[in-house]
């Protein structure tokens, strides 16, 4: 009797320490800080996108290590490409990551490139149907600056046949681009300078912005340390571009779909513009296409 008591207490106990899991990966916020993840850091996964010896040298306790370039690839001449998609089914499985695994993303926060590492990955993980994940504010950098707990040893993920539904929705093409001239709201994301035509990347054919786009430059997200600005300070800087209709069409790019990443997800996920897409060729394929408009 005491003995089958005493298996009831632990189930019961176990099934408590589950929900709690749950509530906590259910109130996961698409951008959340240090603090909540070193309170919160047994109950997710901590994707860590930078250098496998950058990693080494230092980690947040329990990340898996999976680098960048194994989430955006070269594809012909273009950069920055999706994956294939059984290429990306083979990597959240190798690391146990399942459809509804909450997963916190972060990577350095150095450069500008740097930080959207992590927003790009965070994009591929929405476009596999990974349903609950969260950018690292700050990233491994506030992490060390907050004097959080670091660690060298290596995580060993368990893992786990991959079956989440692709949510294909989240990217777009060039003729889709084409087809929404004067209908969906474009949103370049470059610097102003890019995006007036005064400079453009090298392996961009021609300067300028696609026809019809608005200027939401990506510097405009970040406080001077590298976190995020607040929820309501990135409310306003996204409707000075793109208004206040949250259903509207809303298509972002920026020199081979790296960049634009991170103004896709605050705008899908954090702020609700529930029809966000990201144009994953960007400049660097529309701007070859001659017949393809551009101003100015």
């Amino acid at each position: 009797m005491r003995r089958r008591k005493l298996l009831t207490t632990i189930m019961a106990f176990a099934f408590l320490m589950s929900l709690g899991a749950l509530s906590a990966a259910a109130a996961m916020e698409p951008v959340v800080t240090t603090g909540w993840l070193e309170q919160n850091i047994d109950k997710v996964v901590v994707l860590d996108v930078r250098k496998v010896e950058e990693y080494k040298a230092g980690h947040i306790p329990n990340a898996v290590n999976v680098v960048y370039g194994s989430w955006a690839v070269k594809k012909g001449d273009l950069l920055n490409e999706l994956p294939a998609d059984d290429d990306l089914k083979d990597i959240l499985s190798s690391v146990g990551i399942e459809a509804t695994t909450p997963v916190v993303v972060l990577g350095k926060m150095d450069t500008p490139a740097d930080r959207v590492d992590a927003t790009r990955v965070a994009w591929t993980l929405k476009y596999a149907g990974v349903q609950n994940v969260a950018l690292l504010s700050g990233g491994y950098n506030k992490w060390v600056a907050d004097q959080k707990t670091v660690s060298t040893e290596a995580a060993r993920p368990r893992s786990k046949a991959y079956r989440g539904t692709f949510q294909k929705d989240v990217v777009v093409k060039k003729a889709d681009v084409l087809a929404a001239l004067g209908k969906a709201v474009i949103v370049d994301v470059r610097e102003p300078d890019f995006f007036d035509g005064k400079k453009k990347m090298d392996f961009v054919a021609r300067a300028g912005h696609i026809k019809g786009a608005v200027n939401l430059p990506t510097s405009l997200m970040y406080e001077a340390d590298g976190t995020y600005k607040s929820k309501d300070a990135l409310a306003a800087e996204a409707a000075k571009a793109v208004g206040t209709d949250t259903s509207k069409e809303v298509i972002l790019y920026c020199d081979t779909g790296k960049f634009c990443t991170a103004w896709w997800f605050m705008l899908h996920e954090l702020l609700g513009y529930s029809n966000a897409k990201a144009y994953d060729g960007s400049t660097m394929e529309y701007a070859k296409d001659a017949a393809a408009p551009m101003e100015p």
